[in-house]
């Protein structure tokens, strides 16, 4: 499943960066300059809803808080991310009180927001993995996974490794990424508590009758992928 993300920044050169890190991260990315074009893009009343967006407060025609506010208020439920150089606590409360889920201060880190926009992803909404019959069902927001009308007991870190490779379906996941994403990225122990839980995962998803299936990649990582019947 290839999630989109809505860009909304009036400077070029700020925008085309995001832009170009977030399609090599596999995202469909729109990019719009005012709050009302963000505002057209979050009514509800297309398909391509943005499941995140990344606003910046500084727009031409009204301020970013303003469209955060107004898309929570049309009904909007994804993630939003502000990032602007309004870095003070007052500014970060005002922008988390109007609707926003994180806030990200100028001048930051790509690799930092990518990181962000990840975990956006795993924590608003349900989830769909594809699939036909057996396939899974993630809601983030009450982490919990369906396969079908059933659930799937699982215990907080084996949801949260299923949801780091549900996110990047039928991509290899590295090791690396999934233990600074699900445990820590100062994370000292052994790497072996990593194949325990996806040990643990694959059983209970086999058990419940997935049809997806979580493949080792010898030496590199992980990946979510379908049954060879759904091939």
């Amino acid at each position: 499943m290839v999630h989109r993300v809505l860009v909304v920044e009036d400077e070029e050169d700020i925008a085309f960066p995001l832009v170009r890190t977030l399609e090599r991260e596999g995202y469909d990315v729109s990019w719009v300059q005012t709050g009302a074009a963000a505002l057209e893009a979050l009514d509800g009343r297309t398909e391509i809803t943005p499941d995140v967006v990344i606003l910046d407060l500084g727009l031409g025609d009204m301020d970013g808080l303003d469209v955060c506010r107004e898309a929570r208020s049309a009904g909007y439920d994804g993630g939003i991310m502000i990032v602007t150089a309004r870095a003070g606590e007052l500014d970060r409360v005002v922008g988390l009180d109007y609707g926003a889920d994180d806030y990200l201060a100028k001048p930051f880190g790509l690799a930092e927001l990518q990181a962000r926009v990840r975990a956006l992803l795993r924590r608003t909404g349900v989830r769909a993995v594809p699939g036909a019959e057996g396939g899974l069902r993630i809601d983030v927001a009450a982490h919990r996974v369906y396969v079908d009308d059933r659930e799937v007991p699982l215990t907080g870190k084996e949801f949260e490794v299923l949801a780091v490779l549900a996110h990047a379906r039928d991509k290899v996941v590295p090791r690396e990424r999934l233990m600074a994403e699900v445990w820590d990225e100062n994370w000292f122990g052994s790497t072996k508590t990593l194949d325990v839980t996806i040990g643990r995962l694959r059983s209970k998803l086999e058990s419940a009758g997935v049809a997806d299936r979580v493949v080792a990649v010898r030496g590199v990582g992980f990946r979510l992928e379908g049954s060879p019947s759904d091939a």
